[in-house]
């Protein structure tokens, strides 16, 4: 019999707000939250780790939720810690529960067995996955093919290295949205250090969730990796999403006119 994981206080794995948005972008959000299912205790780490980037993306969901007001657009994000499952990869990728986050060892994902380890595959990543791909199915059948836009933030600092760029414009195969807004956000006076494929790229095996639910349905998509440093407050976030917004609005109309 199958290990469960989630408990009734856990609640669902998988948020969608704004569904009825009328935009064309449909937001999503893999790393949006650090709490971890009930039964997984702390995973053998400190408060403090369990606070910082290697358990989720600080300020992404932030951003995110401030984009889907500004451009009336559908949210989807994860409820729990990338440490529980990771939602940007594959059930088979190591990543998905790594054992090793940076400098951080996971204790609680080292000792897991193969049940526990599928039910987190079954409980996490299947509903996630799931809850997507109908959203993405529902919107292209009602004649509405999305525009799919991933929400990431990163640390400044990475193994002792700081990172210089300040906004990443990632993408897998498909890059025609993300061309569009390098070409706008290099034109003119430029507000932010913004570079493609980095500080991560698809040799990284980050772009799970571009390809499965824009690149494999031929969906324009787009991932947006913010440095973390610059949407730890309110007042940062709302730049940022400010800036983004037009980024996102002209890239849009960009690529309508291809």
């Amino acid at each position: 019999m199958l290990t469960r994981l989630l408990t009734e206080a856990d609640g669902d794995p998988v948020a969608i707000e704004n569904a009825t948005g009328k935009g064309d972008i449909v937001l999503v959000c893999e790393h949006a939250s650090r709490r971890v299912p009930e039964r997984l205790g702390t995973l053998g780490l400190t408060e403090q780790a369990l606070e910082s980037h290697i358990a989720w993306d600080p300020g992404a969901l932030a951003v995110a939720k401030l984009l889907a007001a500004k451009l009336d657009a559908a949210l989807i994000y994860q409820r729990f810690s990338r440490l529980a499952y990771d939602c940007n990869r594959p059930p088979e990728a190591e990543a998905a529960m790594p054992v090793l986050s940076e400098v951080y060892e996971i204790p609680g994902n080292r000792t897991m067995t193969d049940d526990e380890r599928q039910a987190r595959v079954e409980e996490i990543y299947r509903p996630f996955h799931d809850s997507v791909a109908r959203f993405v199915s529902a919107r292209k059948a009602a004649g509405r093919p999305p525009i799919l836009v991933t929400m990431h933030s990163f640390t400044p600092v990475y193994f002792g290295k700081p990172r210089a760029v300040e906004v990443g414009i990632l993408h897998d195969a498909d890059s025609r949205l993300a061309d569009h807004m390098l070409a706008v956000a290099t034109k003119g006076q430029v507000a932010y250090d913004i570079r493609r494929n980095e500080p991560y790229g698809p040799a990284d095996g980050v772009t799970h969730s571009l390809i499965e639910y824009g690149v494999l349905n031929g969906l324009p998509n787009v991932m947006i990796e913010i440095r973390n440093d610059l949407i730890r407050n309110d007042i940062g976030q709302r730049v940022m999403a400010d800036y983004l917004e037009g980024l996102l609005r002209k890239g849009a109309v960009a690529l309508s006119a291809q």
